[in-house]
């Protein structure tokens, strides 16, 4: 084997790969949204985003009441971490501000949006559902997200050294029957505990269940691991991760029976999950309702029905998260949990390669100093094959001159040349593709970083030093990028220089298209890249020195 021509062809693999996974980001459209109908007061509307108490979701239009006439009003709840509207109609979240991760650090001061329902429908919903469905003339036994509550007020604050904040809606519904939807807040967490509490003051038995579930309008430009990480849809856990995009849900319905497990509403560092009791079975299910304008595409929950009899109480614990994937957190709220962060196909290297990072991060308390470490750990792992493999490419410089030699007299029979190449291969104990071992190290690291830097939001905003203040994006002032491009001309003169005048001149044009593309790639990746690169001048130059001496 050619070892300069596999070097090359490696080489434009990564550089084309790099290629076009920043085209991708830069011709990727805006995300749209399809805004949602917005529901009247005092209309007859359709029970089509409310599954049946048989666990299948109510064909549209086949099932119609009345919602109340009462105008909802928005409940304002403000946390440490969290600004909150609820809206009455349903006692639903519908807009979410996550406090501590602002929307860039240019506006330092504006808090991201999580959940909203303006420029586009992103809310959860919870109700519930009576069997069997209530005579018509009664009205409903149980109160579903198009019910409007009562609340105590209509402003919430978590005090100073207060730790629980509890928000309490009330419903009162035919022969007394009285639910009491309770919010409860805890300092510092994403965990809200979502609790229904019914009250039979009736004559008969209540039977019924719960439902909850996320909905969300179509976001267009949905992305796979080809493109970038940044997966905008639905996912959930029934013992492994699965997505279901809003095109799927267009064409296959989830209707499945699940013991404990999760669903979710994923987008790019941040997601919202209904979570379950680990032993809980519940009947996990999806439905795309259409609107006049567009369409909005749920995924949900439906418990298993309870019995409350006359004069007795009965209840539903709920517990929902929004929030950002901060993996170590969340994996100790529910298993699976932590696969919200998805690192696709790299996921092996991946998980393994933040794991050391976060726990670099934990003594450093630096991002970008803890990359520079595993750079320098990876190098002392992998340093005997490394060293191997400068020393095979110090040969390879030391014998060019009889190479050269042999393509000139062989020149028109290349059987013979390259026979009499292997023979001083093994003459002179050279491995010919040792050179190429550096790169196929470097390049599977290379890449899981990349997925770990774009996907992990604990990267997100992380400052390293001096103008470098974001990890996560690329370097305000192309300095990283343009001092790896240094780095990477100094190791092609390092390495055997090509017998091919061709590949001579790629291999010096690879520099330059480098660190043009790498401009456009997140400082920390790019960081990464700069000190493996020192690193590897350094070892290459002292062996090869090394080689000469002897």
């Amino acid at each position: 084997m050619d070892n300069q021509r596999f070097i090359l062809y490696v080489g434009l693999a990564l550089v084309l790969y790099l290629i076009w996974s920043a085209w991708q980001r830069d011709q990727l459209p805006e995300q749209i949204f399809a805004p949602t109908a917005a529901v009247t007061q005092d209309e007859e509307v359709p029970q089509d985003d409310i599954p049946n108490p048989a666990g299948v979701i109510v064909e549209q239009n086949q099932e119609k009441s009345f919602v109340s006439t009462s105008t909802s009003k928005q409940v304002t709840v403000k946390t440490d971490v969290f600004k909150i509207k609820i809206d009455t109609r349903g006692a639903d979240i519908h807009r979410t501000e996550l406090i501590t991760y602002p929307v860039s650090l240019e506006d330092p001061d504006t808090p991201l949006v999580l959940l909203e329902n303006q420029s586009k429908t992103y809310i959860s919903q919870s109700g519930l559902i009576h069997e069997p469905v209530a005579n018509k003339d009664k009205g409903s036994l149980a109160p579903n997200h198009h019910h409007v509550y009562k609340t105590d007020q209509f402003s919430y604050s978590l005090a100073d050294g207060q730790q629980k904040l509890v928000v309490p809606f009330y419903w009162q519904g035919p022969n007394n029957t009285t639910v009491t939807k309770t919010f409860t807040f805890e300092r510092g967490s994403f965990l809200i505990h979502v609790d229904y509490q019914i009250e039979n003051n009736g004559n008969e038995d209540w039977i019924g269940s719960q439902y909850k579930q996320l909905r969300h309008s179509y976001v267009s430009g949905e992305q796979s691991w080809l493109r970038l990480p940044t997966y905008t849809g639905a996912a959930f856990y029934d013992n492994k991760y699965e997505k279901l995009s809003f095109d799927d849900m267009q064409s296959e319905t989830l209707s499945r029976e699940v013991v404990g497990g999760w669903v979710a509403m994923l987008q790019h560092y941040f997601f919202s999950a209904w979570l379950t009791n680990e032993l809980e079975t519940s009947h996990y299910y999806s439905k795309v309702v259409e609107r006049d304008i567009g369409s909005d595409y749920i995924i949900g929950i439906r418990s298993q029905a309870i019995r409350v009899n006359p004069g007795e109480q009965g209840k539903f614990t709920n517990r929902l998260y929004l929030g950002p994937k901060l993996q170590k957190q969340i994996e100790k709220i529910q298993p699976g949990l932590e696969l919200t962060t998805d690192y696709g196909i790299f996921t092996p290297l991946c998980k393994p390669l933040f794991w050391i990072l976060d726990l670099i991060h934990g003594w450093v308390k630096n991002w970008g100093v803890a990359i520079i470490l595993v750079t320098l750990l990876i190098k002392i792992v992998f340093y005997r094959l490394s060293a191997s493999s400068y020393r095979s490419m110090a040969k390879m410089r030391k014998v060019q001159p009889r190479f050269q030699a042999l393509r000139e007299r062989y020149a028109d029979d290349k059987q013979k040349l390259n026979q009499a190449m292997w023979d001083m291969y093994r003459k002179e104990k050279i491995n010919p593709i040792g050179g190429c071992l550096p790169i196929l190290i470097q390049m599977p690291v290379f890449l899981s970083l990349y997925w770990v830097l774009i996907e992990s939001v604990e990267m997100r905003q992380a400052p390293f030093m001096l103008w470098i203040q974001d990890l996560s994006t690329k370097d305000p002032y192309y300095i990283l990028p343009l001092l790896m491009g240094i780095t990477m001309y100094i190791q092609f003169k390092l390495n055997p220089r090509p017998p091919d005048p061709m590949q001579e001149k790629i291999f010096m044009l690879m520099p330059i298209f480098m660190t043009a593309f790498m401009a456009f790639f997140p400082a920390g990746l790019v960081l990464y890249w700069f000190v493996n690169n020192l690193l590897s001048i350094a070892q290459q130059w002292v062996i090869t020195k090394r080689f000469e001496n002897e």
